[in-house]
This record gives structure tokens, C-alpha cells and sequence, in this order.
């Protein structure tokens, strides 16, 4: 190993394992020395220019990771939040993120990923952080995420957020009110509150 090579693999031990090209080059590593670290097996290419090193443990949630440095102002939203909070049996074939209305449609060749256009409160409530193979992931919460399964139940399927809600409701404590201030948000309190009724 190169000293180059040696210097840069500290670089990206010191933020995490995972850096974009952009962070790489703001942080001292050239592009060449990028590239021999890659055809070296040194690092791998989780996606077009987000690098990882490749010496650390296997990622156990590759795709919310990559998508989260990809889209670092995204939230994890519907199915894939679900899957996440274990509200779902649905095993998503795509990561869904949901981004602020007005924002730059992010570009990602892979993971596939399906966008979705949240704005205001029903972008920026119920968002939660948490670390993924050591890199911060911006989920939302359950509540929310089950709100907004009911504003897209039409796209997904009632079915799903049905589940969810079952699922969630057999979970002690569940916080019935929270739930309902999100479907306030999502403009589904009135059907949320029907189907709590019909399955109490």
C-alpha cells in the first residue's frame, strides 16, 4: 500500500468508511489515487461516486445507506420506512425517499429508488435519525410513516397501510394521539380515525 493510498484509506476510516467523491476531494484525495484504490479492491463503489472502504464489516442495510449519502437532505419514507420500523411484511424493491417539493429531483443510477414530493410539515414532521452501518440515515417514525401509507393508499394499496396499523396497534405503548397528529398533517386523520374505530 502506498503511502497516497495509506493516507486516504485514514481519511476515510476518520469519516465513517463512506465518502463521495466530493467529500474525497475536499478532504485531499486525488481523483487518481481514488481510482487506484478502487481497482486495488482497497475501496468498492456502492453507487456512481460514493465510495466505501472495503475492509469494513458488510453493510447490513446497503441501500438505506447509499441512498442516504446520495440524497443527504431525503427522508426514508412509506414502504421502505415500514420495512424499517417492522410495520410491514412488504419487502421493498426500491428504496422510497421522500424529498422537500420544489427540491432538485436527485440523480441515482442504484440503488432504484422511487421519489416522492412531501412539502411543508408533511416534509418536515416526524423525521427521525438513525445510524445505519455507522452513517446517519434520516428515517420517518412509525406515526408518520403510517399516516402517510393512509395519503398513499391509493399508490400502495390501503392493504399496506392497514397492516401497518395492525401491526403497530398490537405494539404496547402505542400512542394513539401522536398517530392522529400526523393524519392531522397528511389530511387522513378523518380515515385513520374509521379504520381505528372499525378494528377497536
Amino acid at each position: 500500500m502506498t503511502g497516497k493510498v495509506r493516507e486516504a484509506s485514514e481519511i476515510f476510516r476518520a469519516r465513517g468508511g463512506v465518502l463521495r467523491m466530493s467529500e474525497a476531494l475536499a478532504a485531499g484525495i486525488s481523483r487518481r489515487t481514488l481510482y487506484v484504490m478502487r481497482d486495488s479492491g482497497t475501496i468498492e463503489q456502492l453507487s456512481r461516486g460514493l465510495y466505501r472502504l472495503a475492509e469494513l464489516d458488510g453493510l447490513a442495510a446497503p441501500d438505506l445507506v447509499t441512498v442516504a449519502r446520495r440524497v443527504p437532505n431525503g427522508v426514508v419514507c412509506l414502504i421502505s420506512a415500514l420495512a424499517f420500523h417492522e410495520l410491514t411484511m412488504q419487502v421493498p424493491h426500491a428504496v422510497d425517499v421522500a424529498v422537500a417539493r420544489g427540491a432538485e429531483k436527485p440523480r441515482i443510477d442504484y440503488p432504484p429508488v422511487n421519489i416522492y414530493w412531501f412539502s411543508g410539515e408533511a416534509f418536515n414532521s416526524g423525521i427521525e435519525t438513525h445510524r445505519i452501518d455507522g452513517q446517519p440515515v434520516r428515517v420517518y417514525g412509525a406515526e408518520k410513516s403510517i399516516a402517510d401509507a393512509f395519503k398513499y393508499r391509493n399508490k400502495l394499496g390501503v392493504e399496506i397501510a392497514l397492516e401497518a396499523l395492525r401491526i403497530w396497534r398490537a405494539r404496547r405503548p402505542s400512542n394513539i394521539e401522536r398517530l392522529l397528529a400526523y393524519g392531522r398533517i397528511c389530511r387522513v386523520e378523518r380515515v385513520m380515525r374509521l379504520y381505528l374505530e372499525a378494528t377497536s
